[in-house]
C-alpha cells in the first residue's frame, strides 16, 4: 500500500489558495500536516483569518501558523482588485473554530518536517518568504524535503507586471533563495495554471453536490470570475494554486520539463520576472 505524501501548504488565501486548502485536506494521496500563511493576496492578518475560516467551513483540523508579514526586502503589497477587500470576498464563511499555533510559520514547518517519519513536500502557493526563511535557518532539514512544488512565475508573460507573476513579484529575493537552494523544485507558472479554468460547467458540477461547502466554493469562484473578467478580460478564472498540489497528487496532470530558472532582481521594468531556459 502506498502511503500518502506528507505535505505542508504555505499560502495566502485568496480564492485559489482556498481551493488548494480543500484539495490538500480531502485528497487521499496526500497527508496535510499543517498550513502556514504569508502576506500576499491580502495582509497577513486577513489571509490567516481566511485560512482559519476555510478550515472551519470544511471541518479541517491541522496546525495553522502565521508567517511573514513583509517580503525579505521592502514592504508587502496586496491584490484587492482580484480577491476583494477581505482577500476572500464572495461568500459568507464561518468564524474560526480553533486557535492559531503559537509557533511562527518557520518554526511550525521545521517542527513538522523534523517529526515526520518520511520526507515532506512543501507546497507554497503565495510569495516564497516563509519557505526562503525556513531554508536559510534550517539547512540541517534540507535532506528531509522531497519536493518544493510552488505556484508562481511564468515561462511567458506576467500577470502583475508585463513580465512578472504576482507571487514571485511580491518577494523576488525569496524566490531567488528557493531557486538557488538545490532542492527538487516544481514550478507551476501561469503558462500551466491559465489552462486550469473554473468554467461554468465545472461550477455546475460542484453546485450539483448540493452541500454547504459546494455552494460556498461556487460563490467564491463566481466572485473570482467577476474580478478576472474585469481586470484581465478572462471570463473563466484560472484556479492557479491547486495546480501545484495536483502535480504532487498525480504527476501526469501536466507535462514536466527540466529547465534552469532564475528570477530577475534588479531590472527596472522586469523585477520579479522568471527567466526560464526551455530549449
Amino acid at each position: 500500500m502506498t502511503l500518502p505524501t506528507p505535505i505542508i501548504l504555505d499560502c495566502d488565501p485568496g480564492h485559489d489558495d482556498a481551493m488548494a486548502i480543500l484539495l490538500a485536506a480531502a485528497n487521499p494521496a496526500v497527508e496535510l500536516l499543517g498550513i502556514t500563511t504569508v502576506s500576499g493576496n491580502g495582509s497577513l492578518e486577513k489571509v490567516t483569518y481566511n485560512a482559519l475560516r476555510m478550515c472551519a467551513v470544511a471541518g479541517i483540523v491541522v496546525p495553522v501558523a502565521k508567517g511573514a508579514n513583509d517580503p525579505l526586502a521592502g514592504k508587502a503589497s496586496a491584490a484587492p482588485s482580484i480577491h476583494g477587500a477581505s482577500a476572500l470576498d464572495g461568500a459568507e464563511l464561518p468564524e474560526p473554530n480553533f486557535e492559531l499555533s503559537p509557533l511562527t510559520a518557520v518554526e511550525l514547518i521545521a517542527k513538522l518536517v523534523t517529526e515526520c517519519d518520511r520526507k515532506v513536500t512543501l507546497i507554497p502557493t503565495g510569495p516564497l518568504t516563509n519557505i526562503a526563511m525556513f531554508l536559510q535557518t534550517h539547512p540541517e532539514l534540507h535532506s528531509k524535503i522531497e519536493h518544493i512544488s510552488f505556484m508562481g512565475g511564468s515561462t511567458e508573460r506576467g500577470n502583475w507586471t508585463p513580465y512578472a507573476e504576482f507571487n514571485i513579484w511580491a518577494d523576488p529575493e525569496a524566490a531567488d533563495v528557493v531557486l538557488r537552494s538545490g532542492l527538487p523544485l516544481i514550478m507551476s507558472g501561469l503558462n500551466v495554471t491559465h489552462q486550469a479554468l473554473a468554467t461554468p460547467e465545472v461550477l455546475d458540477r460542484i453546485s450539483a453536490l448540493d452541500t454547504n461547502l459546494a455552494h460556498t466554493v461556487v460563490d467564491l469562484m463566481k466572485f473570482f470570475a467577476t474580478t478576472y473578467q474585469d481586470v484581465f478580460g478572462m471570463p473563466d478564472p484560472p484556479v492557479h494554486d491547486p495546480v501545484a498540489l495536483a502535480i504532487i497528487i498525480d504527476m501526469s496532470v501536466a507535462k514536466l520539463v527540466s529547465a534552469p530558472v532564475a528570477v530577475e532582481l534588479t531590472g527596472l521594468l522586469t523585477r520579479g520576472a522568471t527567466v526560464v531556459e526551455i530549449y
